[in-house]
C-alpha cells in the first residue's frame, strides 16, 4: 500500500469515504484538499461501462473548455505552404514545416515531443513515413478529431485556445485535466460542467446499460473527490 504524507492525510480529513459530492461541493473541496505550493492542474476521471475493443463502444473526440485548460500546447504543423509559416508561428505553432520537417522527424533530428500535430489534407500522403512514430504517441493528424484541415490558421487558433482531444483508454475510461486551481471556483465549475455534458453527449451507440459508473476529480497529487451522479447520467 502506498504511504501517504502528512499533507495528504490532512487533506483527506475534509472528505468522507462513503460520500459523493455535488459539482459545487467538489470544486470547493479542490481548494481545501490542495497539498502542493505550486498551481496544480485539476483532473477529472471517468469510470465508464464501455468495452473499447468494440468500435461502437469507443470515445475519441475534442473539447474546448469555456475557460481554457491552463496549459499552453506545443503545436506542430505539417503545412502545404498555403499559410505562411511565420503567420502560423505567431498563432502559437511551435514547429511548422513540410516534407523536410517530416524527413527530419524520420531521421530523429527533431523529437516529436508535441501535444498535438495538425496537417493540411495534401500533407497526409507524406505522413505515412513517420506514422510509426506519431501513432503510438497519439499525434497522428486525423480528420475525425479536427486535426486535418485546409485552414491551418483557424485550427491552430482553436488549439492554442486549448481545443484538445480526449478518448477512452484500454479499459474504456477517460482521464483528463479541466483547468488550474488558480482559475477559481466559478471557472472550474464551468469547465467541469461542460466536460460532464460533452461526455454524456458523445455516449457511444454501443454502450449498454448504465453508461457512467463513477466520476472523480482531484488536484495533481491530491485525494480523489467522488461526484454525485444522481440525475446527471444515464
Amino acid at each position: 500500500m502506498q504511504k501517504r504524507g502528512k499533507k495528504y492525510k490532512k487533506a483527506m480529513e475534509f472528505l468522507k469515504e462513503w460520500m459523493a459530492y455535488t459539482v459545487d461541493e467538489a470544486v470547493d473541496l479542490l481548494e481545501k484538499t490542495n497539498t502542493v505550493k505550486f498551481d496544480p492542474t485539476t483532473e477529472v476521471h471517468f469510470n465508464l461501462n464501455l468495452n473499447p475493443k468494440y468500435q461502437d463502444q469507443m470515445i475519441r473526440t475534442t473539447i474546448t473548455l469555456p475557460n481554457g485548460s491552463g496549459k499552453t500546447p506545443k503545436i506542430c504543423v505539417f503545412s502545404d505552404g498555403s499559410t505562411p509559416n511565420e503567420e502560423l508561428k505567431k498563432l502559437w505553432a511551435e514547429v511548422v514545416g513540410d516534407e523536410e520537417l517530416i524527413t527530419e522527424i524520420e531521421k530523429g533530428n527533431i523529437s516529436p515531443d508535441f501535444d498535438v500535430c495538425v496537417a493540411a489534407p495534401s500533407m497526409m500522403r507524406h505522413l505515412w513515413k513517420i506514422a510509426r512514430i506519431l501513432w503510438p504517441k497519439g499525434l497522428m493528424p486525423n480528420p475525425k478529431t479536427g486535426t486535418v484541415w485546409p485552414d491551418l490558421a483557424a485550427i491552430v487558433k482553436e488549439i492554442a485556445a486549448w481545443k484538445f482531444e480526449f478518448k477512452t483508454d484500454k479499459q474504456g475510461n477517460v482521464h483528463s485535466i479541466f483547468g488550474k486551481l488558480s482559475f477559481g471556483k466559478d471557472k472550474l465549475k464551468q469547465n467541469l460542467e461542460h466536460f460532464l455534458n460533452v461526455v454524456n453527449e458523445v455516449k457511444p451507440s454501443g454502450a449498454k446499460g448504465k453508461y457512467i459508473n463513477t466520476i472523480y476529480v482531484c488536484n495533481a497529487m491530491g485525494p480523489s473527490i467522488k461526484l454525485d451522479l444522481s440525475g446527471d447520467t444515464k
